[in-house]
């Protein structure tokens, strides 16, 4: 997913529940693209900034735990921030939130406002732009996380003979409290049951290092209510529906005031007699949250867009997988099922990635895109307007492009990008643009430079070109030479208007959206990359110079083109072509030049014994290339340690318990485990998943690990007392692929599931359509109902259709089957209780 980035946007694409047969349970990973756009009217904060010095940034927090952040904004009450970060959610959360803080350079940075929004609010917004208001950033609404609780209400005989009633409270755990200051907290709970006339509190033990504490303590509490049984007179001194059992989590400052964590009120009235109530609850804000007035804050623009998926057992989806896999092989193609749904949803550009990459991982992709590629040539007329619209062969090459070939453009753009992002010369060559004092002419040779460094590296990368894209460019070159064989340049122009306008052109236009920044660049470095793209897309198009001359609108651009040695260009691209088009295998030129894979800063586990008064976990810069893992004091600093990434067996989540940290991992090779604490959750699990990547093709991985510690003379987890005993619990299990692709079949088959579900209607008037068109036996028609879609076969379409309705309506079954099966109050269905 990629887009202009004029606003604020999220993306969740899904929520996986994982099922399994017998036992059904449920996991959340969302998938976000957020592109920060824009606040206006930002209030004043308490401090020394003046207003009109305001310097802003927004953050992305799930819950409380900042995960993204962009850019500082200088000096501006309505900063336009245009920045995107796309992610997968690796855990349960409640809430997303957006903070905008005013920096700071002698303090803390300053809170403006905030929007926060409810995970079941979201899809109110959904495919909807808003300006929401800021809120006021109030400790007492900043919670996160459940309680466990059992309640009793029993009648009880007093020594007088009197009856009354006492409520027993046992609060059992709470589960995902929020960090304080980036570690685990230090919990406790009170335990209060409160009315119009009382107030009785009473408080745990506090449980040390842990965001999800066990407390496991009962608490009794008289209620005054009681009858002789003598009279049966009833003696009421407090009404028992005012009463509520209320819950508060604090965490343990010691020498400072107390954190509040959340709370939860439970009405008594809600409770039977001898019956035990036994739930989870949400924690709630303090008092409802804040109510204040948020005009005077300013207010932040957002469009977001929701999706929520159940993903089923495996076994619900190899009826639609198979059918969609025999795509490939269905005469003609256009009545398989994978063309069916291009043909349905041609609008949704969403429907092509989860269908692309089902067919990616069982290895039918390139047939299948071979045989809509020739339904295409098959109506184009002319050679020179060849793969130029947004057709469903086009859209598929498109997302597997972005898929397969992101770590090739890591290669061979990132470097030359860095230096032109870094270097930041000036390149404007419109004279329109020119600033005071431009040189045009300096400006123009900086720009050349640039384009000839990018078109070198291109042209120069053949022998990166990832094997399965290389198949599908052959593929297009030989359809395109037998559908115009009078036409010698078609053979180019075929895979040209793929791997140079679709490809190259738009990861230099649009880096961060390549992960190849982090950030989006500023609008002069953003200017000279557009300069860039244009040109290169011109240099890798096929046809003559005065026709790619006539392309260009701006006289600037023209005469900038044509500095160009057009022969020697035209000769590089055609040698480029055919290294990555033909049949000839490529060899190597050298040594794989060593690809920068993630890296950022870490809280590292100090290796070996720890020397008295040293520190067990210190800051350092963690660095992963194709090559080796090192880890560093700062950025840009020579390497503490460096492991061989062929030397690494195995990378695992550990356990919370063992460091009492979250967000940690493990790296296991051929010495001591490297203990790892990634910033956020979104961290932990973009470094294992590029750690999983980049080695699971390893010699000697393992098959076991210990999710604990040694220490002590034990491995914590098993209490194994060798420290080389093997693991107690299974390694991640990775799939050994030439892509090295972590695909879900099941969640791409649930997606594409929902797709058709969402176009019934047009599923319906397709069947129709093939109805009508194999009964009717008069002349050629083109109803307007019929051009909607491509019908070559009526009864093999209409077949196909057929199967995919019966798959559906099992799906649909499955689903509902299912969905009175998470009761209210249970761990993953948590009541929301009443608020203050």
């Amino acid at each position: 997913m990629f887009l202009t980035t004029f606003e604020h946007q999220v993306y969740f694409s899904y929520i996986r529940s994982a099922a399994y047969p017998g036992n059904w349970q449920e996991s959340d990973a969302n998938d976000v693209l957020f592109a920060a756009g824009e606040a206006k009217n930002l209030g004043s904060v308490s401090g020394p900034n003046r207003q009109r010095d305001l310097c802003t940034f927004c953050t992305i927090s799930l819950d409380q735990e900042e995960v993204f952040r962009t850019k500082v904004f200088d000096k501006s009450v309505c900063p336009f921030y245009g920045e995107d970060f796309y992610f997968e959610i690796p855990r349960p959360f409640q809430c997303l939130s957006f903070y905008v803080y005013a920096k700071s350079v002698f303090q803390r940075d300053l809170p403006v406002g905030k929007v926060s929004i409810r995970k079941d609010d979201l899809c109110k917004y959904s495919g909807k732009e808003n300006w929401f208001s800021l809120q006021t950033v109030d400790p007492n609404s900043e919670v996160q996380g459940k309680v466990h609780l059992e309640m009793r209400l029993s009648e009880v005989i007093t020594e007088n003979g009197s009856t009354g009633q006492h409520i027993s409270v046992r609060i059992i755990e709470c589960k995902e409290l929020p960090l304080i200051s980036g570690q685990n907290c230090d919990p406790y709970a009170t335990v209060s049951l409160v009315g119009p006339a009382r107030s009785d509190q009473k408080k745990t033990k506090v449980k040390k290092k842990t965001s999800n504490p066990h407390f496991e303590e009962t608490f009794f509490f008289e209620v005054t209510r009681s009858y002789s049984r003598r009279t049966q007179f009833n003696v009421e001194e407090e009404d028992i529906e005012k009463l509520e059992i209320k819950v508060d989590l604090w965490n343990n400052e010691n020498l400072a005031q107390d954190v509040f964590l959340g709370e939860t009120r439970v009405p008594v009235k809600i409770l039977q007699s001898d019956h035990i109530h036994k739930a989870w609850y949400l924690l709630q804000p303090k008092g409802n949250g804040n109510k204040s007035k948020s005009d005077d804050l300013g207010s932040l623009r957002l469009k977001l867009t929701y999706i929520e998926d159940t993903v089923l057992p495996s076994a619900c989806y190899t009826p639609l997988c198979t059918l969609l896999l025999k795509s490939p092989d269905v005469k003609p193609i256009s009545a398989s099922a994978a063309h069916i749904l291009g043909d349905i949803c041609r609008e949704r550009y969403e429907v092509v990635l989860p269908m692309v990459r089902l067919l990616l991982h069982n290895n039918r992709f390139v047939p299948f895109v071979s045989a809509v590629a020739a339904l295409e040539l098959d109506n184009t007329q002319e050679a020179n307007t060849i793969f130029r619209g947004n057709s469903l062969a086009t859209r598929c090459i498109d997302d597997m492009m972005k898929i397969v070939g992101k770590n090739y453009l890591s290669v061979t753009l990132k470097p030359v990008i860095d230096e032109i992002c870094e270097s930041n010369k000036t390149c404007e060559i419109d004279p329109i643009k020119l600033k005071e004092g431009d040189n045009v002419e300096v400006n123009k040779e900086n720009l050349q430079g640039y384009v000839q460094k990018v078109f070198s590296s291109i042209t120069q990368s053949s022998s990166n070109c990832p094997p399965l894209m290389c198949d599908v460019f052959r593929s297009l070159r030989h359809l395109a030479c037998k559908r115009f064989p009078g036409d010698p340049h078609v053979q180019y122009s075929a895979v040209s208007s793929f791997v140079f306008l679709r490809f190259f052109a738009v990861a230099v236009l649009s880096p961060h959206s390549f992960q190849l920044r982090s950030h989006h660049p500023d609008p002069e470095i953003s200017r000279t990359l557009t300069l860039i793209s244009k040109t290169i897309q011109t240099l890798g198009s096929w046809g003559s110079l005065s026709k790619k001359l006539s392309s260009f609108k701006e006289t600037y651009m023209y005469d900038f083109f044509k500095s160009f040695q057009e022969e020697k260009c035209i000769e590089k691209v055609k040698k480029f072509l055919d290294e990555i088009s033909s049949n000839v295998s490529k060899e190597s030129s050298g040594l794989e030049d060593a690809v920068v894979l993630k890296e950022g800063e870490v809280q590292k586990r100090a290796q070996g014994r720890k020397p008295p008064g040293m520190k067990t976990f210190k800051k350092r810069w963690l660095r992963l290339t194709n090559r080796e893992l090192s880890y560093h004091k700062h950025k840009g600093k020579d390497a503490d340690r460096t492991i061989n990434v062929k030397n690494i067996r195995a990378v695992e989540k550990v356990d919370e318990s063992a460091f009492n940290r979250k967000n940690m991992f493990q790296v296991v090779h051929s010495e001591k485990p490297l203990y790892v604490q990634a910033g956020n959750c979104v961290e932990a699990s973009e470094w294992l998943e590029v750690l999983s990547q980049v080695s699971r093709c390893n010699e000697g991985r393992l098959a076991t690990f210990h999710p604990s510690n040694y220490t002590s003379g034990a491995w914590q987890c098993c209490q194994s007392l060798s420290s080389n005993a093997p693991g107690c619990k299974p390694c991640t299990t990775t799939m050994l692929a030439n892509l090295q692709l972590d695909i879900d079949c099941d969640r791409e088959a649930e997606r594409i599931f929902s797709l058709l579900s969402a176009n019934d209607t047009k599923l319906q008037s397709m069947e129709d359509a093939c109805a009508s068109l194999a009964v009717y036996q008069g002349p050629q028609r083109e109803p307007e109902e019929y051009s909607k879609f491509t019908i070559q076969e009526p009864k093999e379409t209409f077949h196909t259709l057929k199967q995919l309705r019966n798959i559906m309506e099992e799906l649909q079954r499955q689903h509902n089957s299912r969905n009175d099966v998470r009761q209210y109050g249970s761990l993953d269905n948590p009541i929301v209780g009443k608020t203050s």
